[in-house]
């Protein structure tokens, strides 16, 4: 499967409606699965939240990293591995933060650092593709009042400030690229392996 990462430079809200199947394909021309990264707001309007826990819940942010993956490679699409691919994703980000030193904590697709709740998720399927958001604060500015949250900048180890402007691409970059390299080597590993 080939997976095209595309980070925007662009600042836009993420408001529920990215998670539209064909999305990256209207907004961007990008043909196919694709992982789309970008730093924006999100402020999902209850029209556009598809997680049923969430309804009469707010879910904003002053400042966050998004990111957007579609999938085309089920037909049709399975929620059971879109849901999968979004737990990987999670784990594959929260092996980094260790990397960093950062310890954290995770409760399902939640990641919490400091006892302070870091990340956003939720994965979906149309009839066409499978979708996850996961998106992670970068400031505690802009979120609901009875959550605590914490944010990448936010993040101390002995009182020095682990990400920043200058490292927060990379940190995105490698995120995405580990997730697409894992994803390929599942396939690899599925077209190698002599079936019982």
């Amino acid at each position: 499967m080939i997976i095209t990462h595309r980070h925007i430079d662009e600042k836009f809200e993420y408001d529920g409606s990215q998670i539209n199947p064909s999305w990256a394909f209207q907004e961007f021309g990008i043909y196919g699965s694709s992982v789309i990264t970008w730093i924006g707001p999100v402020n999902i309007v209850p029209d556009n939240l598809k997680d049923f826990a969430d309804v009469g819940l707010e879910i904003k942010s002053n400042y966050m990293v998004n990111f957007i993956c579609e999938f085309f490679d089920q037909q049709p699409p399975n929620m059971r591995i879109a849901y999968l691919r979004q737990r990987l994703l999670v784990m594959i980000f929260r092996e980094i933060l260790t990397e960093y030193g950062v310890p954290s904590k995770r409760e399902g697709d939640d990641i919490f650092v400091d006892g302070g709740k870091l990340s956003i998720s939720i994965a979906s399927i149309s009839l066409s593709s499978a979708k996850i958001h996961f998106a992670l604060n970068l400031e505690d500015k802009g979120t609901p009042d009875d959550v605590d949250t914490i944010g990448l900048y936010d993040i101390k180890i002995d009182g020095k400030q682990v990400f920043n402007e200058d490292n927060l691409l990379e940190l995105i970059n490698e995120t995405v690229k580990r997730f697409i390299d894992e994803l390929k080597t599942i396939e690899n590993d599925i077209s190698k392996t002599k079936v019982l």
